[in-house]
């Protein structure tokens, strides 16, 4: 299999994972991500349900790809017990999900499905 270029990733997106029993403490982390990331990342819309390919409600963390170690760095020291999913962007949504993806705390498994559409 030929190797893939790093260089064709545009950017990143992390989705932080949560639910009504740790909605608080997804909020919470969201605004320290606001305070401690705010150079680094965009924040987006915070989702009490599931959306896209995210099988939980979910929040997008969207950055450059020069941004990764310090922002990948932050989530990995800073997450706590709430999730997070973190793919490349490179034009190719399903390999980008499914094959290139990297999990902070537990996996889920995604509806690749909506996706596929």
């Amino acid at each position: 299999m030929p190797s893939r270029d790093p260089s064709s990733i545009a950017d990143w997106h992390a989705h932080v994972y949560f639910d009504a029993a740790t909605r608080d403490t997804a909020w919470a982390l969201r605004e320290l991500i606001g305070v401690d990331l705010a150079e680094r990342v965009q924040i987006g819309r915070f989702h009490e349900k599931p959306v896209g390919p995210h099988p939980m409600w979910s929040y997008q963390l969207a950055f450059g790809a020069g941004e990764f170690a310090q922002v990948v760095g932050w989530l990995t020291l800073n997450h706590g017990a709430l999730d997070v999913f973190i793919h490349p962007n490179t034009g190719d949504e399903l390999r980008d999900h499914r094959d290139s993806a990297l999990w902070l705390g537990k996996s889920h498994t995604l509806d690749l499905n909506a996706l596929q559409a």
